[in-house]
């Protein structure tokens, strides 16, 4: 397997120095490249073309496709979180929160979001056995979801609304099995139908 050079990540820019492009907008196009292309089929050129920027400018923020990698990675994660917990902290029934948690991954699996594909599931795939960084903040991103689905699960407990004889933990990691799953068949091309998916899922916490 090939190994990713381990590299520090965002390299530090000369103090007082103007930025010379949105960072949070070029970002979320190197996000988009990563995702369709993953790590290692994607170049330099390819970010710079999507990113809008020369090679100058890109290296004068990032040491290198790694540090780009890494700086797109954790904006990904920080994205999809607010997402999803604006989703989980609406107002109403936890058990009704779950739901629409698990309804947004699997709409996430479905059309042009489904086929990019997730990109922690990606760099989970293609990267995590051979970095330990990647590894590391892929570990992280699953046990916020797990926390956050066994929170709404437990809440719904309280509610009674959710049986109290589920373990909320295991409970919980089940789910983001099957959340990861979707994204796998929707990055294949066989999209979950979100109905029945999520009904089924739903059976979990009877």
């Amino acid at each position: 397997m090939k190994q990713v050079t381990q590299t520090p990540a965002p390299a530090a820019r000369a103090r007082g120095r103007p930025r010379e492009f949105d960072l949070d907008r070029a970002l979320d196009q190197a996000i988009r490249v990563f995702r369709e292309h993953g790590y290692h089929a994607t170049s330099i050129g390819d970010l710079a073309q999507a990113m809008g920027l020369a090679c100058g400018s890109i290296y004068k923020a990032f040491r290198d496709k790694r540090a780009i990698f890494l700086a797109a990675l954790d904006r990904y994660g920080l994205l999809r979180n607010a997402q999803v917990a604006r989703i989980a902290n609406a107002v109403g029934p936890a058990r009704d929160r779950l739901r629409d948690v698990l309804t947004f991954y699997a709409e996430s699996s479905r059309g042009i979001e489904g086929r990019r594909g997730c990109m922690v599931v990606g760099s989970a795939v293609e990267l995590a056995l051979a970095d330990r960084e990647v590894a590391t903040r892929i570990n992280a991103s699953l046990a916020r979801h797990e926390a956050l689905l066994g929170t709404l699960i437990r809440r719904g407990q309280a509610e009674g609304d959710i049986a109290d004889g589920i373990d909320a933990e295991q409970t919980a990691r089940a789910l983001v099995f099957l959340i990861q799953g979707m994204r796998i068949a929707g990055r294949a091309g066989r999209p979950p139908e979100t109905t029945a998916v999520v009904d089924i899922a739903m059976k979990l916490v009877v």
